[in-house]
């Protein structure tokens, strides 16, 4: 038989037989085919198999043992103790603080460190331990910083800044007042203005499925549609039903805007659901078109209530807790999530997903759009802020007041 037969016969041996092997056998093997082939065996098996040349010597001297003590018993180790290359950290035990050092530059002790001001990628931080006489490769950091309890981390919102003193007393009587208004059969809503959204064929965050290869496509670039413009969309969220209402501006994010919102809510779905309300409790961040401070806001409930007949109690957040505003996580995050992925490339379009936004828990949402104009920059006097019919709170008048429909006074 031709050599090169003999080394395909090897080839496809050694194929078929190499899953089952382990470290011995395979060496062992290799030995015996080897010392089969005859001179030049060492080199051809080689060839045949990957295995190097020192690998197949190594268990051609363990069958020549194996032949010289027959009795002796097989060991169950594969490798002898001790055998094998020693792992990176073994050989350089300065190589796991080095990479710390890197990694957490400020808690080691290392303020100067090169990667401090840029990304700690696994490939970026390879690099700078090899310059600095630790060769490493991107893999090898991935699995030593796994071991030191590191792991791919992303931000998170939890800092709020300096907290009020009396931010736990007002979430208190926020709830408090709630439960007031519910147990009397009275609406509470919860009301915000989401953030602005570009109109037309632009990037929106997120995935949807779609055929393979064939995403939907977009502009490269952000630059506002100077005939679409921007969407502004103003929730107001029924807490006690889980219902909320969308007015999707397109001109200004303004209080009179955010009161034509409200009002627009109670004709079409709060007044059916509540038609012997005499009370509306709203609840809003401090700042923005229905902020704590804005004088135009405050004129426009005192002209809501006038409107509705209704006597509208107003309850702020304090400072730095907007998150925790109802209509946030049970109805905007909702949003979000429904058209992620999808460009917003018309009104009709943002209205139809929000109005199609729902949750297991049963949210229904209704959606319009608001196309009339709301100009900023209008002022309050103090005189027209002192015919106001406003009664605050006892306990921080800034955050929490009342306004009296017409006609009714205040105590």
């Amino acid at each position: 038989m031709q050599k090169a037969d003999l080394i395909r016969q090897i080839e496809v041996k050694f194929a078929a037989l190499n899953a089952v092997f382990d470290e011995r056998v395979r060496r062992q093997w290799a030995a015996a085919e080897a010392m089969a082939y005859g001179w030049g065996g060492v080199t051809a098996v080689s060839h045949a198999t990957g295995l190097s040349i020192d690998t197949i010597r190594k268990g051609m001297a363990e069958l020549s043992l194996r032949e010289c003590e027959p009795d002796e018993p097989v060991p169950d180790r594969v490798r002898s103790l001790g055998g094998g290359r020693q792992r990176l950290d073994e050989q350089d035990p300065e190589l796991v603080p080095a990479l710390e050092r890197l990694v957490d530059p400020t808690t080691r002790g290392d303020p100067q460190s090169p990667l401090r001001w840029t990304c700690k990628g696994t490939r970026r931080l390879a690099e700078e331990m090899t310059q600095a006489g630790h060769p490493i490769s991107a893999g090898t950091v991935a699995t030593l910083l796994k071991k030191q309890g590191y792991s791919l981390q992303g931000n998170r919102k939890t800092k709020e800044g300096t907290q009020h003193p009396d931010r736990d007393a007002q979430f208190e009587h926020i709830n408090r007042t709630a439960k007031r208004f519910e147990q009397r059969g009275q609406p509470v809503i919860s009301v915000d203005a989401k953030k602005k959204e570009l109109v037309g064929p632009f990037k929106n965050g997120g995935c949807e499925w779609q055929p393979t290869g064939q995403p939907e496509e977009v502009k490269v670039h952000d630059f506002v549609d100077p005939e679409l413009g921007k969407a502004i969309p103003y929730g107001v969220y029924d807490v006690t039903n889980n219902e909320g209402w969308v007015s999707v501006g397109i001109d200004h994010d303004t209080a009179q805007f955010a009161a034509q919102a409200i009002k627009r809510w109670w004709q079409t779905m709060g007044q059916p659901r509540y038609p012997s309300a005499s009370e509306l409790l709203i609840t809003a961040d401090g700042g923005g078109s229905n902020g704590s401070r804005s004088r135009l806001w405050k004129t426009q409930l005192q002209q809501l209530a006038n409107e509705l007949g209704l006597r509208i109690q107003v309850c702020h957040f304090p400072p730095g807790a907007s998150k925790w505003n109802k209509i946030e996580h049970r109805m905007f995050s909702h949003i979000t999530q429904n058209w992620r992925g999808r460009p917003l490339i018309s009104h009709e379009v943002i209205i139809r997903l929000i109005a199609n936004t729902t949750t297991r828990t049963g949210l229904k949402i209704r959606a319009e759009l608001d196309r009339d104009a709301y100009p900023i920059g209008i002022k309050i006097s103090n005189e027209a802020l002192a015919e106001l019919a406003l009664e605050r709170d006892e306990f921080h008048g800034d955050w929490n007041y009342l306004l009296l429909p017409e006609g009714q006074k205040i105590h």
